[in-house]
């Protein structure tokens, strides 16, 4: 996986397109721009939302995805800073962790990279969460 810290999601449209073998002309057509403006984009941190949408069709990959796994893993807690209004924006539980999030973590641990205790604290994973995962998943 990659840094979910530091996304940089031109790189990461460029290697996309360059494992699915994408001509480029199919890409400027599909998303009306020049070769340069292709090029172009994948020298840049980030995109217009309309245009990833775009890319994600066009590349069969949720590129969305990857930002939504920093805020899992990034975002402050949920409820430290609650408001009483309620938002008329649709709502999303944080608790939620992908497969690939999981994999991650457990990773993190595997290398030695952190400690199940590092993790706690930095992501504020729940302690039995993660042991779960480390049942669950670990060879």
């Amino acid at each position: 996986m990659e840094n979910l810290k530091d996304i940089h999601i031109g790189t990461l449209v460029d290697q996309r397109v360059k494992e699915q073998n994408v001509d480029i002309v199919r890409i400027c057509n599909f998303l009306k721009a020049t070769e340069e403006e292709i090029v172009e984009m994948y020298s840049m941190k980030s995109l217009d939302a309309e245009i990833l949408l775009k890319w994600c069709k066009l590349l069969e990959y949720d590129f969305f995805r990857l930002y939504s796994s920093h805020l899992i893993l990034f975002a402050p807690v949920a409820g430290l800073n609650k408001k009483k209004e309620k938002s008329k924006l649709p709502q999303f539980r944080k608790s939620l962790y992908t497969k690939e999030i999981i994999d991650y973590i457990l990773e993190l641990i595997e290398s030695k990279q952190k400690t199940s205790l590092e993790i706690i604290n930095q992501y504020r994973i729940p302690k039995t969460t993660l042991h779960k995962w480390l049942s669950k998943y670990k060879p």
